[in-house]
């Protein structure tokens, strides 16, 4: 019994614990457990204190990462390309990381291999008995003569026979004539541009740096097809032998989408195309209007077309180029000149209309009423959507046509108003015709365009309208900056880098430019270039002049 008595007063010890001991171990957890959330509340207060301390650290460290390696890969550019070669590659790299993207380097695959979109050939649009008819009058006033240069026979070698087609070419060859309505279906965008402001190619220019220009010696255009011939037609009503595409660039039509609602679309269009006027025996002779434009409001599904109009522009002093040929070869000597044109225009007499209609018991009857006066059609009202201004639409044209449009080139007495007003100096192009050699080449090139942008405001004028200006006595201040101008001009084109008051700073002769960039790669000094070897020394040269001219403006502001 004892051994069974020590072996029970254990368990009633450990039984018999008072309530006081068993309190005093709760408080103890509680405190321990208190402690432990304390501490853990401390370590995560302290953590992210850390993380705001560390992670702006871990960014600044990155950000200066990244700086240091950007700045590096500066250091290797401009060792490697030199600091036209850098500029150029600047221009390239919209986003400044210093690599070119597929994306960047676009501009330049397209300048260089002539890609572009494949020529769109639809099979022609037939005339459709049972649609809509529209009738388009051609209206001419022909060349005045007199603004010609070589007008006169005899001079300077001009031959009645050189001039024989354009003196007979006084009224449009049709008159008047009737399309129908879906054959101005080629004027609709395709399904990739459907929205107001978008531009696309009828016609497609088929020229680039490797195809370089169509042949003179010719006479007769070829077929036309697919969208070609609609374009074409319409041409043929002013001369029998137009060509739509154009021996030089810009070549082609393009429109763009000027307002929209939910049936009807105004587009507005431009043509670069010439005619030939001469036929054999005489010489060829090259009629090329500076453009055609015009604008056209039509159903979505072409079954209508509200409006339609084409006209060469005249509100230029001069605005078509000729040139002609003294033999039958395309190495014969050529002569050329500018002159005006007053009136080149066709007209919808209204909108198109049924050529049946149906009576109210559903017969069929001619929309005439068997030649008495036509049937009155009543035309709802067009609520555009959405709309973009017509010298919008037709900006954008331009920038399609001539890449080096990027820049703006504003008339001469805006661009000095303007210069003025942003303390800017004016790049100034004085022609006698058009420059094209310039605006397909170093004017569109990337570099140039940046600089443009940056540091000039442009004018692009002809000798004969600062001529008109100089006369004017009423605007002192303008005859005053385009008599600077003249004093500096020699044919053909001479490029200027004036102060806002007209003070001529630097200028060169495109001529002379030329010469200067097409010289013997062994003659030509050190210039950038393109991996590959391909290199642009007329953009060099041009970023060069630009330099020039501002440099040596700041020695006359200084004076």
């Amino acid at each position: 019994m004892a051994a069974d008595v020590d072996k029970i007063i254990p368990e009633d010890k450990n039984a018999s614990l008072g309530e006081d001991e068993h309190l005093d171990k709760s408080q103890s957890g509680e405190r321990l457990a208190s402690g432990k959330s304390k501490r853990s509340r401390i370590i995560g207060a302290m953590s992210t204190l850390l993380m705001f301390i560390i992670v702006p650290l871990l960014a600044f460290g990155y950000k200066y990462y990244q700086d240091s390696q950007l700045l590096t890969r500066h250091e290797v550019a401009l060792k490697a390309l030199g600091a036209e070669g850098l500029f150029l590659f600047s221009s390239l790299d919209t986003d400044h990381d210093l690599y070119l993207s597929p994306e960047e380097f676009k501009p330049i695959a397209e300048k260089l291999t002539g890609i572009s979109p494949p020529a769109d050939f639809e099979e022609e649009v037939t005339h459709d008995p049972n649609g809509e008819t529209l009738t388009l009058e051609a209206k001419m006033q022909p060349l005045q003569l007199y603004t010609m240069t070589k007008s006169k026979d005899g001079f300077l070698g001009v031959t009645h026979s050189s001039l024989s087609g354009l003196r007979s070419w006084q009224s449009p060859a049709v008159p008047s004539t009737s399309y129908s309505a879906s054959q101005f279906r080629a004027f609709l965008p395709p399904k990739n541009k459907g929205e107001v402001g978008d531009t696309w190619w009828v016609v497609q220019s088929e020229l680039n740096i490797f195809t370089g220009y169509l042949p003179n010696n010719r006479y007769h255009p070829p077929a036309p097809r697919g969208k070609e011939v609609l374009i074409h037609s319409l041409l043929s009503m002013f001369h029998p032998r137009p060509f739509i595409k154009s021996r030089f660039a810009p070549q082609g039509t393009v429109a763009c989408i000027r307002a929209a609602s939910d049936f009807y679309l105004d587009i507005v269009f431009r043509i670069h195309a010439e005619f030939q006027l001469n036929d054999v025996p005489d010489f060829p002779f090259w009629f090329t209007p500076g453009q055609f434009t015009g604008n056209i409001v039509l159903s979505r599904d072409s079954s209508h077309v509200r409006q339609f109009n084409l006209y060469v522009p005249n509100d230029r002093t001069l605005n078509v180029d000729m040139e002609w040929l003294y033999g039958a070869t395309e190495s014969s000597n050529m002569e050329v000149d500018i002159g005006y044109l007053p009136q080149m225009e066709l007209q919808a007499v209204g909108p198109s209309t049924p050529s049946f209609i149906h009576d109210e018991e559903g017969n069929i009857i001619d929309s005439r009423r068997g030649g008495s006066d036509p049937v009155q059609f009543v035309f709802e009202d067009i609520h555009w959507t959405s709309e973009i201004s017509r010298e919008e639409a037709a900006r954008r044209l331009e920038v399609t046509f001539y890449p080096f449009k990027k820049v703006s080139y504003l008339p001469f007495s805006e661009a000095f108003e303007r210069a003025q007003a942003e303390s800017k100096l004016v790049h100034s192009i004085l022609l006698w015709g058009s420059g094209r050699t310039l605006r397909e080449t170093v004017l569109e090139s990337s570099p140039v365009l940046a600089l443009l942008n940056q540091s000039f405001v442009s004018s692009w004028s002809l000798v004969k309208e600062l001529e008109d200006m100089q006369a004017n006595e009423h605007n002192p201040v303008e005859s005053h900056r385009a008599r600077l101008h003249l004093e500096k001009y020699n044919f053909p084109v001479e490029m200027m880098v004036a102060l806002p008051n007209g003070t001529i700073v630097h200028h060169i002769n495109a001529n002379y430019f030329l010469d200067q960039t097409s010289m013997k790669p062994e003659e030509e000094a050190p210039t950038f270039s393109f991996s590959g070897g391909f290199e642009d020394p007329s953009t060099a040269t041009y970023i060069n002049f630009l330099k020039e001219g501002l440099e040596k403006a700041k020695e006359h502001l200084a004076q």
